[in-house]
């Protein structure tokens, strides 16, 4: 299928409301990724023109169903299990020792993706003996990510780090394929939530230890700046934030402290 055109002024004004709605940023380099994607929904409704699927956008799509559905086909979900594993085990100590502390500790995985991230975590939480003192939230954007999270099937790809034997309790194989045993993933609190939705953040309550891994990189700094400044506001006192290896905070300029423990990096709120 070819792309219906998109002129630079069309451009402009459908990447604008994307990241307006949803925080995705689409500079000039993803131009042709908006292009195709915009256009296979545009066409799906009918529309000839992705000016005319901007005024669907905009003015014709009350309850954001629309949105959503193109939110499902712009969203990259590439992701596995034990994702960058040094950090999820300091992650999982923190929340032990919060959890042994306090008799009980939370934990959110914010854009969660397929589930990957929370059920690495939980299984390393049951491997300390603290899952069942851990209140495990996980949210995403798309709803079809949150369906596959929550059916916990994964193929080959998704194995490529599992340490060994680390599934062993927690998974059964199907051919080629792993499923996560149910009690796991009903361990976990999944939920559909836009980063950028201050009362929905906040209605989550607050966390110990919060995961926002490899996912700032698809915002501008100015909205990557609110959201981390939303999620430490989401974190208890001594509160731990993860980012992705790669990414940075210090950019954003905002009152954060750098913790690092074992090698691994991790931000919290700074202390007066």
């Amino acid at each position: 299928m070819e792309p219906l055109p998109l002129t630079p002024p069309v451009f402009s004004i459908l990447s604008a409301l994307v990241e307006e709605r949803t925080g995705l940023h689409h500079g000039l380099d993803k131009r042709d990724l908006l292009a195709e994607r915009a256009s296979s929904r545009a066409l799906e409704r009918g529309l000839d023109s992705l000016l005319d699927y901007y005024y669907l956008l905009r003015y014709d799509d009350p309850d954001g169903g629309e949105l959503q559905q193109l939110v499902e086909a712009l969203v990259v979900q590439e992701t596995f299990l034990f994702r960058e594993l040094d950090q999820l085990e300091v992650a999982a100590d923190l929340l032990a020792e919060r959890a042994r502390a306090a008799g009980g500790a939370r934990a959110w995985s914010a854009a969660c993706a397929t589930g990957e991230e929370p059920l690495s975590l939980a299984m390393l939480l049951a491997a300390r003996g603290a899952l069942d003192r851990v209140e495990l939230v996980a949210t995403d954007v798309s709803e079809r990510a949150l369906a596959r999270a929550r059916e916990g099937r994964y193929g080959p790809r998704a194995l490529r780090a599992a340490p060994p034997r680390a599934l062993d309790p927690w998974v059964e194989r199907a051919g080629d394929r792993l499923v996560v045993r149910r009690e796991l993933i009903e361990r976990v609190r999944w939920g559909r939530l836009n980063l950028l939705d201050a009362e929905g953040r906040r209605a989550l309550g607050r966390f110990d230890v919060i995961l926002c891994r490899n996912v700032l990189i698809y915002f501008a700094d100015a909205t990557a700046r609110g959201v981390v400044q939303g999620l430490v506001d989401r974190l208890a006192p001594d509160g731990a934030l993860f980012v992705g290896v790669s990414e940075s905070l210090l950019r954003l300029r905002l009152p954060l402290e750098c913790v690092e423990r074992g090698g691994v990096f991790y931000y919290r709120g700074a202390r007066p």
